[in-house]
């Protein structure tokens, strides 16, 4: 029998989508380690590697815009609009690269997170099209009005040819699926023990006074460092590599260290809306802090899961721009909802995918 082969694209926006679907395959690869995987995404190899630990095909392609920012937060809406018109008129010539790649290389199932044309990719191969999302992004440039109807019209038409959803949690109905089946959080887990990483780099405070500053793989303009000098008796973490340097800031720059690597040590996460973030944090029972982010309509439901299942802060911007973060002396809300929130989509994903193939 020949190997099974899955060809997985990834959305062209930002990190955070890359990050939760290379969490999935390093399980998909943990269960079936002959399974030869094709990552289809513009995300750095390195990003990549950090989460999958085995071999797999990176193909450096583009399907999808998602949303044009300068940073995490600040969002470019007519380059966006641009940039959409772009690729569906490109959207032919994409379509059938992809499915002479499929075929010449006998791919048995597509697998995206979650730009629009794979389903479309997947139809001209006659393959199936599963996805994996808490949200499309009919459902973001719906809200937008305008010519991003249109556009959200297209896509939604796009998944409607999808043949299963992994629909994860914080979500939007995403009523344009035909076949929705939900699953637990996705995400990466600690790679190190925490005493080699308190030891490596010479971290000596308790939990209770470390935080873990991020902001997705875009980073956050005129983030208040000079804050920091209000808690000297704290000690704070960021992958930030434009942070100034300052003595109780500890920056990562080593690319093998991911955010979630160091949760465990810190008593909150501080970050903007980001599903990726909020899922690692909430997989590891780690509060979070996070300041809203307007105009985006992902972010409301992000906050209100958190609310419902984390223990939390939410900060209007002024809270956390222009304030002198006090809020950090402060205690967590607690969590809304009494129960647990499932946290074993990588493994209700990755055993659909061994089903399929055998």
């Amino acid at each position: 029998m020949p190997e099974p082969i899955l060809y997985v694209a990834i959305t062209n926006h930002g990190f955070g989508h890359a990050t939760r679907t290379a969490a999935v395959v390093s399980e998909i690869k943990r269960l079936c380690p002959e399974m030869v995987v094709a990552l289809v995404t513009t995300a750095p190899r390195w990003l990549l590697d950090s989460y999958i630990q085995s071999d797999f095909i990176h193909r450096p392609r583009g399907f999808d815009v998602g949303v044009l920012q300068s940073d995490s937060i600040t969002m470019d809406k007519p380059a966006t609009l641009e940039k959409l018109k772009q690729i569906r008129e490109q959207a032919n010539s994409l379509i059938a690269s992809e499915v002479t790649f499929i075929k010449q290389n006998r791919v048995g199932l597509v697998l995206a997170d979650i730009p629009p044309l794979a389903t479309a990719i997947a139809r001209a191969a006659n393959v199936p099209c599963w996805m994996i999302s808490n949200f499309g992004w009919d459902f973001i440039y719906r809200a937008w009005e305008g010519e991003f109807v249109e556009m959200a019209d297209w896509i939604a038409e796009r998944f409607g040819e999808c043949d299963r959803l992994f629909r994860l949690p914080f979500h939007e109905p995403m009523s344009a699926f035909p076949s929705v089946t939900d699953v637990g959080l996705t995400g990466g887990s600690p790679h190190y023990a925490l005493e080699e990483l308190r030891t490596k780099f010479n971290l000596t405070k308790p939990p209770q006074q470390t935080a873990l500053l991020t902001f997705g793989g875009l980073g956050l303009d005129q983030i208040p460092y000079q804050n920091l000098q209000n808690f000297a008796d704290w000690q704070f973490i960021t992958f930030d590599r434009q942070a100034p340097d300052l003595p109780n800031l500890l920056k990562i720059t080593d690319r093998h260290y991911r955010p979630v690597d160091f949760m465990p040590l810190c008593s909150r996460v501080v970050s903007k809306p980001g599903y990726s973030t909020f899922a690692e944090a909430c997989r590891l029972g780690v509060p979070i802090t996070s300041v809203t982010r307007e105009d985006f309509a992902e972010s409301p439901i992000l906050l209100a899961g958190i609310q419902d299942f984390a223990y939390h802060r939410i900060l209007q911007p002024a809270e956390f721009f222009q304030s002198d973060w006090q809020f950090l002396r402060e205690p967590m809300q607690p969590p809304r909802q009494s129960q647990a929130l499932a946290i074993d989509g990588n493994e209700a994903i990755a055993r659909a995918v061994q089903d399929y193939f055998y």
